[in-house]
């Protein structure tokens, strides 16, 4: 796992950016979804429900890529390469989608949330950092 440079760090954990998450379809094409996300113990979650091309590319080892622009200067980026390490589809998985709700609008509850979803939350281990701040 590649150590992220504090640099950077402000974007993971205190501003709101989205990440642009791009993944691979099973004919090699990329494929990119904004997605919200956080970064705990050194790992970026993010999270989706079940049926969604983003999930059935993120199978566990699957390489992807996030890139986040600065919300205040979208000149200052980052782009963290890196593999999924954790797939959840459980009570955890479920309750991110709240926590992520909650960073990003302020809510206890996700407001566009579907009962009939099973949410998926992915740990992605990063292993190459480049960007411009």
């Amino acid at each position: 796992m590649t150590e992220i440079p504090a640099a950077y760090m402000d974007l993971l954990l205190e501003k709101k950016p989205l990440a642009h998450l791009a993944t691979v379809m099973p004919d090699g094409s990329p494929q990119n979804t904004p997605v919200w996300f956080d970064y705990v113990d050194g790992k970026i979650r993010v999270n989706s429900a079940l049926g969604r091309t983003k999930v059935r590319n993120m199978k566990l080892g699957a390489k992807v890529a996030l890139s986040i622009s600065d919300p205040g200067n979208p000149d200052r980026y980052v782009q963290l390469r890196g593999t999924v390490t954790r797939v959840r589809q459980d009570e955890i998985a479920a309750a991110h989608i709240d926590q992520l709700a909650y960073k990003y609008m302020g809510l206890d509850k996700n407001p566009y949330a579907n009962p009939a979803d099973v949410r998926v939350m992915f740990e992605i281990s990063v292993f190459s950092v480049q960007g411009m701040s």
